[in-house]
């Protein structure tokens, strides 16, 4: 599949009253563009300088995307941008150079303001830069205007999930909660970790905490709700610090609780263990330097994966239905978000604020020395049971689909196949959406999530279910129309995936991609060591 490209006579010098096409090229002065004034990045890019070292030596790779308001003659940033165009300004202004003054830009005619932040905030996404208070900010505004278009009237986070879903930004309801608990609870009281980099794992934490102290609150008697509030508050900003740990604030909980109603810290302990394990249905022990919990940690993980194959490969499947398929188990935000706040923060005084920088920032940071040797890993591996495996590969499958803007297309497949399905081809919208290089990457990643959950392969029967009724992934396996998925997933030659993939992914992308497909290899051989069947 080729994107269209309109054709380009050369650049354009418009005037304000000039009616402009869409995709028309223009050569404007920097100041005659405006940064966007609700950009999601709250912060400074932490590349901004190596990012103007390129731009001085190299000048741009591609052209701003700009628009403009009705009413303004002003352009405006229309889809991210906004580093590249500061760095520009400065750097005419401090060298004079004729370089920097203009700036090829494409133009994109006006929607409406939500489109643009939409836009702003998928571009940072691809780029894997905002922490995650950035977004929770940005999908605050998002509501904050559609209540607008709406009359004033409220939108209801199901609502919202919908709005942003038709318009090209998945976000599932879950993920929206811990956005709101995230800036309307938390940001008051920890700014600074959050502002640090906190990620969504340690929120949604911080979230089980609350509510499980709260209970053990209750059941004690300790005082009214009130009293509680007042207590967690003034803890959370009692340790609220760039070097964040969660420990800290669990162990003055507990401590708290067992001063008032006269009990050992150990029985504290124990009963807010009890009750995080009834609100999250998940373990919460340590699971060591390794992101990923070892066999027997996963069990009630409910998770599971679906795969598809690689380009060029006929659409076929073979897959079965799966023993022991769990027909209550949780949609994909809900166990996404409850796998991930065990994967990723491990037992509470882990690293905190530290280790969800490495995760959540720019991948480059992290203290190597503590990483496992990919021996170590691929023994580890070799030790784990095939629900545990599968339950991995689903994990990794999500977080670089939710990276990608293919979030909302990884299901699990409850005791079968890899432990995770494609539910359908990338949104369609993404090619009016994307750049060229930013649409090849994210068409690449579906097809290694394809075939890293088999869809191409598995049996047909055991796949349909799990995929939705109008899907165009469900349509090309029915009907074994190779041609109709070829054509609704941009295809390239396996030739440029090193310098379209592999060299564009920053680090957390490449290791979860890596480690994905050493999950696959180990889910073949610990079915093949058994005797069971991947696909029963």
């Amino acid at each position: 599949m080729n994107r269209d490209q309109n054709p380009v006579s050369g650049p354009t010098k418009p005037t304000p009253s000039e009616v402009l096409a869409a995709d028309q090229l223009l050569e404007l002065d920097v100041s005659a563009i405006q940064l966007y004034d609700h950009n999601p990045r709250q912060g400074d890019n932490p590349e901004y300088q190596r990012i103007k070292a390129s731009v001085r030596a190299e000048g741009l790779d591609q052209p701003l995307v700009v628009t403009r308001r009705p009413g303004e003659a002003i352009y405006m940033l229309q889809a991210g941008g906004n580093t590249r165009l500061r760095i520009l300004q400065e750097l005419f202004a401090e060298t004079g150079d004729k370089r920097f003054a203009r700036v090829s830009c494409l133009y994109r005619p006006w929607t409406r303001e939500m489109d643009v932040l939409l836009a702003h905030l998928r571009e940072n996404d691809l780029r894997s830069d905002l922490t995650f208070l950035d977004k929770a900010l940005a999908v605050r505004e998002a509501r904050r205007l559609l209540e607008e278009e709406h009359g004033g009237s409220g939108v209801t986070q199901m609502q919202l999930a919908a709005m942003l879903r038709e318009r090209g930004y998945g976000l599932g309801q879950g993920r929206i909660s811990q956005m709101a608990y995230a800036v309307e609870r938390l940001y008051p009281l920890l700014p600074i970790a959050l502002k640090a980099g906190m990620g969504r794992p340690q929120v949604e934490r911080i979230r089980q905490i609350e509510r499980a102290a709260q209970t053990v609150w209750c059941q004690y008697s300790l005082d009214t709700e009130d009293d509680f509030e007042q207590t967690f508050a003034a803890l959370c900003r009692r340790y609220d610090d760039t070097e964040w740990d969660i420990g800290n604030l669990r162990r003055a909980l507990e401590a708290e609780i067992a001063e008032r109603a006269d009990l050992s810290i150990h029985a504290v302990s124990i009963a807010l263990e009890n009750n995080l394990l009834v609100s999250s249905g998940q373990p919460t022990g340590p699971v060591g330097e390794d992101p990923f919990p070892p066999a027997g940690q996963t069990a009630d993980a409910r998770a599971s994966v679906t795969a598809t194959a690689p380009p060029g490969s006929k659409v076929t499947s073979a897959m079965s239905a799966p023993e022991g398929t769990d027909a209550s188990a949780p949609d994909q935000e809900t166990a996404g978000d409850q796998m991930s706040a065990v994967v990723a923060t491990g037992s509470d005084s882990a690293n905190g604020v530290k280790r969800e920088v490495a995760e959540e920032g720019d991948g480059s940071k992290g203290d190597s020395r503590h990483r496992p040797r990919r021996g170590d890993r691929e023994s580890a591996l070799d030790k784990m049971d095939l629900k545990s495996l599968r339950g991995r590969a689903w994990t990794l499958a999500t977080r670089l689909a939710q990276r990608n803007a293919l979030g909302e297309l990884i299901q699990p497949l409850s005791g079968n196949g890899l432990g995770f399905v494609l539910s359908d081809v990338p949104d369609p919208a993404l090619l009016d959406q994307l750049d060229e290089d930013a649409l090849a990457q994210v068409s690449m990643v579906w097809w290694h999530l394809a075939a890293a959950s088999e869809m191409t392969v598995a049996p047909v029967e055991q796949l349909l279910p799990a995929l939705d009724q109008d899907s165009v992934l469900r349509r090309a396996l029915d009907e074994q129309d190779a041609g109709l998925l070829f054509s609704s997933v941009w295809t390239l030659d396996p030739g440029h995936m090193g310098f379209r993939l592999w060299q564009r992914l920053d680090a957390r992308n490449w290791k979860d991609l890596v480690d994905l497909m050493e999950t696959y290899r180990a889910l073949h051989q610990a079915a093949k060591n058994s005797g069971e069947g991947l696909w029963q």
